[in-house]
């Protein structure tokens, strides 16, 4: 263990971190990092009577943000305090290390287990006393606050910009250059982007469109980045080609939270091209989903596996001409209550998985900080048309191929990415250049959503961020019911019907079925309420249908819990 440097005694190794969050300036021979070493530097020296030596490691992140624990540099002093080879922490400003608290938070505990100190030096602090580590808590929580506030700032700026028409930045689009923070169209790129249009209206299929590009040897836009990495200048990818076939950019004009304002830049299609295009997309689009219904694949085959791992199966049946399409699990998994194999309705748990991914990939904050590109938010936030076009373009029938797995529990899903088919989908979308991604390191990326998994009513129900199941669309079948069992109700208390039997030969019923329905009309209201706004189950009151519901409302309300479920 260290001692206090309060204490004087042996020498303390000291190791300076510095951070700079843009790579703006760094290519001079005294930059934004040299001078908060320096700095450092010197505040050592003036501890010299202290035991303080500096090691001659440095650890330097030039271009990456704070809000992100993912820097080469951060993660060396992480090891080097792990190896036990530094006992203090100097640093020239407290939000150099991090501007996030439970980053913070983090770092302080592996610095109070590892008994190493940390010293900012415009903020004499030093965190192996509470009243240090409050003050940097204090401070810490303010350098997060003016981080959203930054964010919230750069967000309306963005916006107000892009109704005026602006182009805001980001990769820049097949078609145009980039010149004086404005696009100006590339002649050669721009014929490129006619003939996809044109071809596509020929063709009348994104896959065939794709094939003949490549045939004909042309290929996707092509960059250089800042320090020299090359990207694109391949085949295009389906999903470029949707992004291009959709983007409202080749109008001349600018599209922000999806409204579209007049650009300033020259368009290179026309309106009627444009409108054609649009057209036999929804047509093929429309075609596609009733094919995609008459086979009903089930999407996640193959990838679907509980805590154990073990798989749950694909499963169907049909009955009245219908195909009911299911995730059986196996035999010994951790997801039965009973005897009975847990059969789970494959639509709900496509659903909460086709959830969690969009929501995900729509989001370059999530993006960036998962993957540790190192982007600022201004980028990151001008990027993010960019990403919710994508999230459109997967939403329909593309979402599977980013899903490597899904691990399915109780409380929570998890889905583990395909990090290829996201590359190829962020880099083919014109959002994010693939060539940020080190293809050389792979991660295993996965998200999570929560999730309240019922086995007695066949139920997966997505959790709303605020921690509430998400409200259910609203059943017409049970909605339906309930009306029918009203209207009866009614007929039978004002004597336009006296028996049952004639209700049930007039709606071509079984007496018994419609015996049952009518039980509907005596539900306490509120669960009549929790039925028109979708949030009853439809599964567990047919169950309760089937054995009977209680005429006493109280005991209904014992039975079924505020939102339409089993208490």
């Amino acid at each position: 263990m260290p001692r206090d440097p309060e204490q004087g005694g042996e020498s303390q190794r000291c190791a300076i971190y510095t951070r700079k969050s843009s790579e703006e300036g760094l290519e001079q021979d005294f930059n934004s990092l040299d001078a908060q070493f320096e700095a450092c530097l010197a505040y050592i020296a003036s501890q010299k009577q202290e035991g303080w030596v500096a090691v001659a490691e440095r650890f330097d992140d030039g271009g990456y943000s704070g809000g992100s624990t993912r820097r080469p540099a951060l993660r060396a002093l992480m090891e080097a305090v792990e190896a036990g080879r530094v006992d203090i922490i100097v640093v020239y400003k407290v939000d150099r290390l991090t501007r996030n608290l439970s980053d913070f938070a983090r770092l302080v505990e592996v610095f109070d287990r590892k008994g190493v100190s940390f010293v900012s030096v415009t903020q004499q602090f030093n965190t192996t006393s509470s009243m240090g580590r409050l003050t940097l808590n204090v401070l810490l929580s303010f350098a997060q606050f003016e981080r959203e506030v930054t964010a919230e700032r750069i967000r309306d700026k963005i916006a107000a910009s892009k109704r005026r028409g602006m182009w805001m930045g980001g990769s820049v689009p097949l078609g145009y250059d980039h010149l004086e923070r404005k696009l100006v169209i590339n002649a050669a790129e721009a014929e490129t982007v006619r003939l996809i249009y044109n071809r596509y209206l020929e063709l009348g299929s994104v896959r065939s469109l794709k094939q003949d590009l490549t045939r004909s040897g042309i290929v996707s836009k092509r960059r250089i980045s800042q320090g020299g990495k090359v990207s694109g200048g391949k085949a295009f990818e389906r999903g470029a080609l949707y992004h291009i076939l959709k983007s409202r950019i080749y109008l001349g004009a600018i599209t922000h939270k999806g409204t579209t304002h007049p650009g300033q830049h020259e368009a290179i299609i026309d309106q009627d091209l444009y409108d054609a295009v649009q057209a036999k997309l929804a047509e093929s689009n429309r075609g596609h989903k009733a094919g995609t219904r008459a086979q009903e694949p089930s999407l996640l085959k193959g990838k679907l596996f509980d805590a154990k791992g073990l798989p749950l199966t694909a499963s169907h049946t049909s009955k009245g001409g219908r195909r009911y399409r299911y995730y059986v699990a196996s035999e010994g998994s951790p997801l039965n209550r009973g005897p009975q194999p847990l059969r789970l309705p494959a639509a709900e748990i496509e659903g909460a998985v086709k959830s969690a991914l969009l929501s995900f990939v729509s989001d370059p904050l999530a993006i960036n900080d998962r993957l540790g590109l190192g982007l600022d938010s201004y980028a990151c936030e001008a990027m993010r048309p960019g990403f919710e076009g994508l999230a459109e373009t997967l939403s329909d029938t593309g979402w599977p191929q980013l899903v490597a797995a899904v691990k399915l529990e109780h409380s929570r899903l998890e889905v583990t990415l395909d990090q290829a088919a996201l590359v190829a989908a962020l880099g083919g979308c014109d959002a994010l250049p693939s060539a940020l991604f080190d293809q050389a390191k792979p991660r295993t990326l996965s998200i999570s959503q929560p999730i309240k998994l019922d086995a007695r009513s066949q139920e997966v129900l997505v959790i709303a961020p605020q921690g509430a199941p998400a409200a259910r669309p609203i059943d017409p079948a049970l909605l339906k019911a309930v009306a029918r069992a009203h209207c009866w109700r009614e007929m039978i208390t004002s004597g336009k019907v006296t028996e049952l039997e004639q209700i049930a030969r007039h709606e071509g019923l079984y007496p018994r079925y419609l015996r049952r329905i009518l039980n509907l009309a005596f539900l306490a209201p509120d669960i009549v309420e929790a039925v028109l706004r979708g949030d009853a189950s439809p599964s567990l009151l047919q169950q309760e249908l089937q054995q009977g519901i209680p005429l006493d409302w109280s005991t209904q309300r014992k039975a079924f819990d505020s939102r339409g479920n089993p208490a």
